[in-house]
């Protein structure tokens, strides 16, 4: 009876489940065996999982992350995939991971079931791998135990009511603009620098999107109050990059070109364009630059 009562508090992720759980030693799988784990509240910075139905996490939790500061800098790079909308158990799923249910009298750590992780990954994966990234080993679903054992099964509609989405905003940079070739000339004469690059890696801090281009792969158009040196080894931010989507820049190993300001020290970019090969606009771009007086 304890055991039947944890699981169906598991299948809601609700909190009164600390009564339930008392002498029960379900798992003992090798391949997540850890320090014994200490409750934590879930901090209002870990965005990822910020309302989640319960309200304290284990630490370490189930990616071996031990630190608090750790598992912040290391799940904000999964808000864009739950932004995409793939699959509606993807924030479930992986706050299972980053941010584990935890209950005091429970000293087991309570683990996605098998059937979680696939629906999400069939669903998710390929979105993954257009923006060249592929499912990663950490998440592989052979690790996680099938759904006749205590774990934290898919929503199904025996569980959860459907709620309606909201479509998530899109970053002003990354709006769509049907710019002619003369427009995008203009604005890049409001802007401090103009780059064409190629992205070497994306990675999110404070709530921004931190983009460091591939150092050969750059062309620079324009550069005000910035040497080619110090570009050498400064960083492109997209401010409030969590908080948005920018499909715009879905494809890591695409070039684009990228305007913006110096703010504070940052190169901080208000303009994102994929780079169209062929494209007579960005033809014309390439010639007139060369001559262009702003």
């Amino acid at each position: 009876m304890q055991r039947r009562a944890l699981f169906l508090c598991l299948l809601a992720l609700a909190t009164p489940c600390i009564g339930s759980a008392r002498g029960l030693f379900l798992f003992g799988q090798p391949e997540f065996s850890y320090k014994r784990s200490n409750c934590k509240p879930i901090p209002t910075s870990l965005q990822l999982c910020r309302g989640i139905e319960y309200p304290n996490m284990r630490l370490p939790n189930l990616l071996g992350h031990e630190t608090m500061q750790e598992v912040l800098e290391q799940a904000g790079a999964w808000i864009p995939l739950v932004q995409k909308q793939c699959h509606p158990d993807t924030r479930k799923f992986l706050c299972s991971l980053f941010a584990p249910v935890c209950i005091d009298d429970l000293d087991e750590t309570i683990q996605p079931c098998h059937s979680l992780c696939e629906q999400v990954k069939d669903s998710c994966a390929p979105v993954m791998s257009a923006f060249g990234f592929p499912w990663p080993d950490m998440l592989d679903c052979s690790r996680f135990p099938q759904d006749n054992d205590l774990c934290i099964p898919p929503a199904s509609s025996e569980h959860v009511l459907p709620t309606p989405r909201e479509a998530p905003k899109v970053c002003d940079a990354c709006k769509s603009k049907n710019e002619d070739d003369n427009e995008i000339v203009e604005n890049l004469c409001k802007n401090d620098f103009a780059l064409k690059i190629k992205v070497k890696e994306i990675a999110y801090i404070n709530g921004d999107t931190k983009i460091t281009p591939e150092t050969k792969s750059k062309t620079i158009y324009k550069l005000n109050g910035v040497t080619e040196r110090d570009l050498k080894k400064t960083v492109l931010w997209l401010k409030g990059g969590l908080q948005c989507t920018c499909d715009e820049m879905n494809d890591i190993n695409a070039p684009y070109l990228v305007m913006g300001q110096r703010m504070a020290g940052e190169l901080v970019i208000t303009s994102v364009k994929r780079w169209q090969k062929g494209q007579r606009a960005f033809k014309r771009f390439s010639r007139s630059i060369r001559k262009l007086q702003c």
